[in-house]
């Protein structure tokens, strides 16, 4: 999971990987073991989403293998992709209205979300990079 033998810049990456991967998935874990995918499928549905219990379940089970993927290395770039969806929801639906504060100048705001956002474009940004590099390599 960690070699040590990767330059100074992919062992950061390795390292942002692996961070986000558990923050992100510690979700899921969480909302599938207290049972929280229930009502926030109750909220999805008041919210006016149909299926919303489904919704929550599939955002629950995405997070979970979305994370052992990140932790694998693998799949990158579209669970990268399904993870910014998710925050992106989440910003528009209910952080976005609560400023921009997690805690201190406010409440439940965005800040934690556009850093995951950020940090997730930097993972597909330096996958793609890795990967071109990585054709080229094999071309010469």
């Amino acid at each position: 999971m960690f070699n040590t033998r990767l330059p100074a810049e992919d062992r950061g990456i390795t390292i942002l990987r692996i961070a986000v991967a558990i923050l992100l998935g510690i979700h899921g874990i969480y909302r599938a073991w207290t049972g929280g995918a229930t009502g926030f499928g109750i909220y999805l549905t008041e919210s006016g989403f149909p299926l919303g219990t489904v919704i929550a379940w599939s955002i629950t089970v995405f997070e979970i293998v979305g994370m052992a993927a990140l932790l694998l290395r693998r799949f990158i770039i579209p669970v990268a992709l399904g993870f910014i969806f998710i925050l992106t929801a989440g910003i528009l639906m209910i952080h976005g209205r609560e400023g921009w504060f997690v805690v201190g100048g406010g409440r439940n705001g965005m800040e934690y979300s556009v850093l995951l956002l950020s940090a997730l474009i930097a993972l597909i940004v330096s996958h793609r990079s890795a990967v071109h590099a990585a054709k080229h390599t094999i071309r010469s």
